[in-house]
Formats: structure tokens, C-alpha cells, sequence
């Protein structure tokens, strides 16, 4: 699944390609074309298709923070989710695709038990992830995870789970020649045997479909309003976070990370200088206020500095009030 709130700009709909997450689900939409893919990619028959569902959503945090994939589908045995990913302008890195799999291996499982299943019952699943990009580079046509005891390598775990990281941009010889052809199609878009032929006529066709041109608008302008409002709440809270960096060093508080020797006088105000002037005598000036023992080693000196500044604003505020705000802020 790329990253699609890191573009500003986006391809137009005819430009779209099967390595293209838009495009990539409409494709594999055809369950016939989406099983042939998926035993491409396994090397291994695959039942037939009860459902393929694309960019499935999950929503499973408390938050209400969500999770799509891009392709759920499953046969009498075992769930598949395929997941396309492109770099981008982003490193290896910050994707984080190890945990990612994680993550959508807990999302499925979990919304899999709400139906009521026992644990027992869970199917077995499959995480594959398509990247245009060696996702390890380690220089292998794909990377296969699975649960297996340290100690014993014969021992494996048999939790029914395995993620599988494709590398389309691999060059060597330890491949089959339909997976070559696939990863040359996902690559450059050439077709090379019968199933790449089939996916670039999917891929042509769907470029056709004025319904899917709609939804690909729709969406597009989804997201570039979403990153408009991210930009601006980000540039609002940057603007917030240095009006409170200016208050909190004239009334003698210290911004976290700043060093400070104990001696060094730390306010700018002259009224506060005459209550406090260095950095042990503010520590205990708030340790007075009324923070207890136990508060005082749970919470760090810039949290208590800060804390106490919003009780001297506005009294009625609790110490705990207090120290949640100020949590909030430094951290």
C-alpha cells in the first residue's frame, strides 16, 4: 500500500498502471485474474475465491484511526492479503513495512474474531507485499517470514501466519520465469507470457471505465484536501508551540532539551526573578506548590516547571490537570 498522503501530485487517470494502487485494486477485482496473480506469486495453486475485497477498511484503535489494504480475498483455507507498494519519495526506512505487516496480521485477525469465531478456527493467512524497491536489500527475489524457534530451526511455530516481501526489481536467476515476467510487467510494463497480457488488457480496459475515472477523482480530491488540512494544523501547532516557547522563557521556564548549568538565572521577568532565579530553586518552589513525593519522581523537571505555570494562570487548575497539559506539550 503506497503512502498516498506524502504526494502533492498525482498521475492522470490515464496514466495509471497496474503498480499504481488505484489501478492495482480495479484489476484485481477479477477474481479469476486475482487468483492467477496470487499463484504466480506463491508458486502454488490457490482455491477458488470467495470474495475480493479492495482497499478494505479496518478500524480497530480506540482513537478511530483506520487501516486499508488493498486487496482482501480468501479461499476455503486461507485469507490473502496483497498489498501494492511503491517508494515513492520516502526511504525504506520510514515505511516500516515490517511492522506494517504487523499491524494488518492484527487487523485481520481481529476483525475475523468479531464474527464470533474461536480462536481455533482462524484460518491461516498470507501478507504479501509487491514492492517495486528491494524492501530489504539484500539483493533476494522475495523475502519469506514466518514464526520459528531460535534455539530448534526444525521447530516451527504453526500459528498459520507468513508474510512474503516480493522484490519486483530483482535481476538474478533464482526465479521462476512466470515471476520474472511478472516482476518485468510490475516494473516496466511489458508483457512477456500470457497472465501479463491479461493484466496490461485489465489494465487498458479499466482506463475505459468513466465510473472508475469518477472514483479516482473522488478520491484524489479526498486526499489533497486532507493534506491541506494536515499542512495547516501542522502549521498552527508549530505557530502555538513558539508563542508558548517565548512565554515559558520569560517567566522562567525551560523549554525541554535546553541546558541549563544549576546556577544559570533562568527568567527574564523581573517579577519572577524575585520569586525564584535558578534552576534548583524553581524545582523547589514547585515541589511546595503541592506537588507530592510520588508526583515528583514520576514527572520530570520541565513537566513540573511547566505544570506550575498553568496553575499560577489560573489557580482553580489541579495539579493533575496541570500535569496533564504540560505532558501534553513536552512530549
Amino acid at each position: 500500500m503506497s503512502d498516498q498522503n506524502s504526494y502533492t501530485e498525482f498521475k492522470a487517470y490515464e496514466e495509471l498502471e497496474f503498480r499504481d494502487d488505484f489501478m492495482f485494486g480495479k484489476v484485481m477485482e477479477d477474481k479469476r485474474l486475482c487468483r492467477e496473480i496470487l499463484e504466480c506469486l506463491l508458486q502454488q495453486p490457490v482455491g477458488e475465491l470467495t470474495n475480493v475485497d479492495t482497499q478494505r477498511e479496518y478500524r480497530n484503535t480506540e482513537d478511530g484511526k483506520s487501516i486499508r489494504v488493498d486487496i482482501y480475498t480468501q479461499d476455503d483455507k486461507m485469507i490473502y492479503d496483497a498489498e501494492m507498494q511503491n517508494l515513492g519519495n520516502k526511504s525504506i526506512a520510514s515505511l516500516e513495512l515490517p511492522r506494517r505487516s504487523r499491524f494488518y496480521q492484527s487487523a485481520i485477525d481481529t476483525d475475523y474474531m468479531r464474527k464470533g469465531t474461536p480462536y481455533r478456527s482462524l484460518p491461516d493467512s498470507l501478507i504479501l507485499f509487491i514492492c517495486t524497491f528491494d524492501p530489504f536489500e539484500k539483493g533476494l527475489s522475495q523475502y519469506t517470514f514466518y514464526s520459528q524457534c531460535r534455539e530448534d530451526d526444525q521447530l516451527a511455530l504453526q500459528d498459520g501466519t507468513v508474510r512474503i516481501f516480493y522484490n519486483c526489481c530483482y535481476t538474478g536467476e533464482a526465479i521462476s520465469d512466470d515471476l520474472r515476467n511478472f516482476y518485468q510487467y510490475v516494473e516496466t510494463g511489458a508483457c512477456s507470457d500470457e497472465l501479463t497480457n491479461r493484466i496490461d488488457q485489465a489494465v487498458r480496459k479499466a482506463r475505459k471505465m468513466e465510473e472508475w475515472r469518477s472514483d479516482y477523482m473522488k478520491e484524489r480530491t479526498l486526499i489533497m484536501d486532507a493534506i491541506f488540512e494536515e499542512r495547516q494544523r501542522a502549521e498552527s501547532a508549530e505557530k502555538r508551540i513558539k508563542e508558548l516557547e517565548e512565554q515559558i522563557a520569560s517567566l522562567g521556564f525551560i523549554p525541554h532539551g535546553l541546558n541549563v548549568n544549576e546556577n544559570d538565572t533562568i527568567s527574564t521577568n523581573p517579577d519572577v526573578k524575585e520569586e525564584v532565579s535558578t534552576v534548583p530553586e524553581m524545582s523547589q518552589v514547585i515541589f511546595n506548590k503541592g506537588f507530592s513525593e510520588g508526583a515528583e519522581e514520576k514527572q520530570s523537571d520541565d513537566v513540573r516547571k511547566l505544570a506550575e505555570y498553568f496553575i499560577k494562570e489560573n489557580p482553580e487548575t489541579t495539579v493533575e490537570q496541570a500535569t496533564e497539559m504540560a505532558e501534553g506539550i513536552l512530549k
